[in-house]
């Protein structure tokens, strides 16, 4: 089954996480409010593999950090344990922010990088794909390894057998 990740209808006919988050998101006007910086979900509750203490990530697109920065305030500012950073570990400025709705922790992190370019973005699609080849087994091993301690990709690294870097590794298995 093909998911269109950038159009979050398929979590209302999803698991009770999954139906919990796209109520969350809606109610709260996340991605709405986001609609200028292309957002995308990402991570493990759109394709299943979430565990209790999962968050909602979100990529955005910006091409003005300052203003992205000052949409972040305005938006989010008032949500609880609200936090505002900026790393550039993955070559280019992030800007990220922090906070929760509810139950749900929420990430929403943006780059000058156009979303479905983003590493985050990039690994999540690799995952979705590598997980509907593996079948439900390999699921289970997965969620199983995060349960442990694993992060996602360490996780498919291992199950996998890649070697390397996790995450640079993920992305090679789909050049």
């Amino acid at each position: 089954m093909k998911i269109n990740f950038k159009n979050i209808d398929y979590l209302k006919a999803g698991t009770e996480k999954q139906k919990e988050a796209y109520e969350i998101l809606t109610k709260n006007k996340i991605l709405s409010s986001l609609k200028e910086f292309d957002p995308v979900l990402i991570g493990t509750i759109p394709i299943n593999i979430d565990i209790e203490n999962s968050d909602l990530d979100i990529v955005c697109h910006f091409t003005d950090a300052d203003y992205f920065r000052k949409q972040l305030k305005e938006k989010f500012e008032n949500k609880n344990n609200f936090k505002l950073w900026e790393n550039s570990s993955q070559g280019s400025l992030a800007i990220v922010c922090n906070f929760f709705v509810d139950d749900f922790e929420i990430e929403i992190f943006g780059q000058n990088v156009p979303t479905n370019q983003q590493r985050g973005y990039r690994h999540m699609i690799i995952e979705y794909k590598i997980l509907q080849e593996k079948g439900h087994e390999f699921r289970k091993r997965i969620i199983e390894l995060k349960e442990q301690g694993y992060k996602t990709e360490p996780a498919f690294a291992y199950e996998l057998g890649l070697e390397g870097d996790p995450y640079e590794a993920l992305l090679e298995l789909r050049k």
